[in-house]
């Protein structure tokens, strides 16, 4: 398999301009605090799982507009006092599973909150528990163009405040140390840690992996696979669309909420991935405010990236920020 972009010479300095809307920290200011004005407490039940060596609970809190969304919650049996937490986003298409399923942050030690993506679960993996009870004008197939016509509108709008308000739930978990804090998720996940960290209060560390909703019109007009090719066939069809179409997202790029973060952050890129051009990651990642930073970079691998490999390096690196 060949490089799928530019060199890894090339992409450590490859740090393109971004559209940034003069009001995009008014956009999101605002967004964030209807989502909180809407009300609505976190519940916690116990999850059915046949796992017996970690607490599962099953969490609903309000997200966009106050609307449910569910998590899984994991954490170990005993614990001395409050356990830092990771909160955890899914990739394109999937959903948070099976309660049980994906565990191994809990057996490490951490509080772990698997959240679900509204209107996704059933593309690959076992499932979602979250509808997203909003219509769209015209669209392709996927999520990609939902509501694009206007940020106020465009499906990622919800997605995002919904991460926002999962940090929020998670910080009032009476067995978390809301002072440690990580967001991550691979892929979508990625890009949506992104965001959550930008735009959340509290959040202490970010660890994107192939992060995907990077640096847009690069990937639409790069990407030979994946969910990028949504925005491409519409504006195929929609060909007087286009600076609408690139000035919506804007408004949801990972490279401006990448300028915006100051935590100490871990990405990681895969430089054959046929669906996140590297190129974008390394877009957001070169725009990081923060001075603690690092890129774990796979010279061989597509979309997977390093996979537990790099689960592995995550778990080193936090735990020395968080001293877990």
């Amino acid at each position: 398999m060949p490089l799928t972009d530019l060199s890894h010479a090339e992409l450590l300095t490859f740090r393109p301009e971004v559209e940034e809307p003069a009001d995009f920290d008014a956009f999101w200011a605002r967004t964030i605090a209807e989502a909180r004005a809407a009300g609505g407490v976190p519940e916690l039940t116990p999850a059915e799982t046949p796992v017996t060596q970690l607490v599962v609970d099953d969490l609903v809190f309000p997200g966009f507009g106050g609307e449910p969304v569910r998590a899984w919650v994991s954490r170990p049996l005993q614990a001395d006092g409050p356990l830092p937490a990771v909160v955890q986003f899914q990739g394109y298409g999937g959903g948070r599973g099976l309660a049980g399923e994906n565990v191994s942050w809990a057996l490490a030690g951490y509080v772990h909150v698997f959240v679900d993506t509204r209107g996704q679960g059933s593309g690959w993996g076992s499932g979602g528990d979250t509808p997203d009870p909003h219509g769209s004008g015209p669209a392709t197939p996927g999520v990609m163009t939902r509501g694009i016509h206007s940020p106020e509108t465009y499906y990622y709008r919800r997605v995002f405040t919904d991460a926002v308000r999962a940090v929020d739930a998670v910080r009032e978990l009476p067995f978390v140390d809301a002072s440690r804090i990580a967001v991550t998720g691979g892929s979508q996940g990625g890009g949506i840690a992104l965001a959550a960290a930008a735009l959340s209060d509290g959040v202490a560390a970010a660890m994107p992996d192939v992060a995907f909703l990077c640096a847009f019109r690069r990937g639409v007009e790069v990407a030979v696979g994946g969910p990028y090719q949504e925005i491409a066939t519409y504006l195929s069809v929609h060909r007087d669309e286009i600076a609408d179409v690139f000035r919506t997202v804007s408004y949801f790029d990972g490279v401006n909420f990448a300028r915006r973060i100051h935590v100490p952050s871990l990405f990681s890129v895969a430089l054959m991935d046929t669906v996140v051009p590297p190129s974008t990651t390394f877009a957001a990642y070169n725009h990081l405010a923060a001075e603690d930073r690092a890129i774990e970079v796979y010279p061989f691998n597509d979309h997977e990236g390093g996979g537990h490999l790099q689960w592995r390096a995550q778990a080193a690196w936090l735990a020395a920020r968080f001293g877990a």
